[in-house]
């Protein structure tokens, strides 16, 4: 999305809101948290917020086709295939011949879930295919009626979390239905989907989430819209009135016509400084697709997704993992054995997870942290990422009075000291775990950090991230839709800057990570040094690409300020997230 537009619809955003009525009681709000108290929300989300960690699960008609039409592959993630490929209503609805579970075991996905160390599932009601996968009245387009497996699949994964003790949500795509007449807003390839929006929310989206939130028992403990193309404040109304079915229900922000919800929803990234002072929960898929493809083998390592986890945790969000399970009912092997070694690290390591809040150091060089408050009493969860060699693990900053250190895994007690520059504890030579090592430091009081400079990783490494930055003019530090970077290079006299430590002299390679619809230039400025820079041209601002700048540079140690700044003459639009120092191994 170009940058005038974006400035455009922030305005008309503005305008809308100028226009929606102002608060109303409880009894005439379609809303049943308008005027819901702290402490009233705070209960209604303790479970999630304890729980930090949930699958995904993207499953429907369009994991007949995998990814291929008419002998073809079809770019996009496999959910999205309809629509990628521009499949008529009619074909499209014959691949629900092929749908037909036969070996789906709900037991088995809850049992795996919950062996991971995930405490909730969401799975897709319904997507933007308009497909249901439960048992409804308000359109024929659904596994019961449609498919040779004929059940509700709902209905089994919903006895399953009740007897595991899961929390079960549902996904349902509100606005978007290729199908049953919803939003236009991905465009109309077939004059079979032309039908009147509003009819489809009356006819079939609130007939629908009536059904889903009255007919499995306690669930669902969350709804998880999905994307507010056209949904203005009237349609809007109709499905969160809705939700009073449901009571203590948990929502999020993606329904549309000015309401909040419950959560935050960042998709595919991890934001740098989470959403201080709102619930936030990362989706993310295992490889490249949401809806199973079988041709997408790009499996993200056991070791990614941990340290996401560690990550989201030590910001104060959830994460909730995905699964695309095939056509069959079955998950795919690569996904089963990532959750499984999840769940060995889990059994060792949960305590550090479960029930955490965010960490109080804005940078550790070495992993994350997480903490637990009690009283008068701190618990410091330190994920060690990059174990020191030297044995000795600075924990800067940190000016509490010490109680104890020990490692969770096997409890050995620690021996450590205060110094200037923080807490250093003394640690054995081998790490308990090569992904993420757990030290447990127990401080007095609530933690006290004194803010350190950047300075380098335990392997020389010197990463500058977006949300470190001194921006100086128009620059914005976005979050949101995809986005963690500096936006609005729009102004050559615009500058970020960086000052960072460095301990570890020698040469380093300089590395950008930049989406841009456009090859714009760029210079970094890192003392009298000038390296030119241009921008790859991903042709999406969300899609990021890391590009090598072809220049070693010398670093001496001490303080360094390096600064991008935008080329006059080249000053194109772009999205930096990050710049990294990478040393040179000869």
């Amino acid at each position: 999305m170009n940058h005038l537009l974006k400035a455009k619809l922030v305005l008309a955003g503005l305008l809308l809101a100028s226009l929606v009525p102002g608060p109303v009681s409880a009894a005439e709000s379609p809303d049943p948290y308008a005027n819901e108290t702290t402490a009233q929300r705070d209960a209604r989300m303790q479970w999630f917020r304890e729980a930090r960690f949930g699958m995904f699960i993207h499953w429907g008609v369009y994991s007949v086709p995998a990814g291929t039409y008419q002998g073809k592959p079809i770019d996009g993630i496999g959910e999205w295939i309809m629509c990628n490929g521009k499949i008529p209503m009619a074909e499209y609805q014959k691949f629900a011949t092929g749908y037909n579970p036969t070996k789906y075991n709900a037991d088995e996905w809850v049992r795996l879930a919950k062996e991971a160390g995930m405490k909730y599932i969401v799975i897709t009601a319904k997507h933007h295919d308009g497909f249901a996968n439960f048992a409804t009245q308000a359109s024929p387009w659904n596994i019961v009626q449609a498919t040779p497996y004929g059940q509700d699949v709902l209905k089994p994964l919903a006895a399953a979390c009740r007897h595991h003790g899961m929390k079960l949500g549902f996904y349902y795509s509100q606005a978007q239905d290729w199908n049953n007449g919803g939003s236009e807003c991905s465009g109309v390839w077939d004059p079979a989907q032309k039908h009147d929006m509003d009819a489809y929310i009356d006819k079939v989206a609130v007939p629908q989430m009536k059904e889903l939130l009255s007919n499995y028992g306690e669930f669902p403990a969350v709804l998880w819209w999905d994307t507010s193309c056209d949904m203005n404040k009237e349609r809007a109304d109709k499905l969160i009135e809705v939700l009073k079915l449901k009571p203590g229900i948990i929502h999020n922000n993606r329904l549309g016509g000015g309401y909040k919800g419950d959560t935050e929803t960042p998709e595919q990234f991890i934001p740098a400084t989470g959403f201080p002072g709102r619930d936030w929960e990362t989706c993310m898929t295992m490889n490249d697709t949401w809806g199973f493809k079988s041709d997408d083998n790009h499996w993200k390592s056991t070791e990614m997704i941990l340290q996401n986890l560690v990550d989201i945790a030590s910001k104060g969000g959830n994460y909730l993992l995905n699964v695309g399970p095939t056509c069959e009912g079955l998950i795919p092997a690569p996904s089963v054995e990532r959750l499984k070694a999840v769940g060995a690290w889990m059994k060792v390591n949960s305590e550090a997870i479960y029930g955490t809040t965010a960490s109080p150091f804005k940078r550790l060089p070495w992993g994350r942290c997480t903490k637990k408050l009690a009283g008068s009493e701190t618990t410091l969860y330190l994920h060690v990422f990059n174990w020191p060699a030297d044995g000795r693990l600075v924990v800067p900053g940190l000016k509490n009075t010490v109680k104890s250190a020990r490692l969770l895994a096997g409890g050995k007690k620690l021996k450590f000291t205060s110094t200037a520059d923080g807490v250093e504890i003394t640690v054995p030579a081998e790490a308990p775990d090569k992904i993420s090592a757990t030290v447990v430091l127990k401080i007095k009081g609530a933690p006290e950090v004194v803010p350190t400079p950047i300075s380098q990783e335990s392997d020389g490494t010197i990463h500058l991230r977006a949300s470190q930055a001194d921006l100086q003019g128009g620059l914005q530090y976005e979050t949101g839709n995809g986005k963690d970077n500096i936006g609005y290079w729009t102004n050559p006299g615009d500058t970020a800057r960086w000052t960072f430590k460095v301990n570890q002299p020698g040469k380093f390679k300089l590395v950008a990570e930049i989406a841009a619809e456009g090859s714009g230039s760029y210079e970094v400025l890192l003392g009298d040094r000038k390296i030119s820079g241009t921008a790859p041209n991903t042709q999406d601002y969300t899609k990021f690409k890391r590009t090598n700048l072809n220049e070693e540079m010398e670093l001496g140690a001490g303080s360094v300020t390096l600064t991008v700044k935008p080329v006059p003459a080249g000053c194109q639009p772009m999205n930096l997230r990050c710049l990294e120092l990478v040393p040179v191994v000869k």
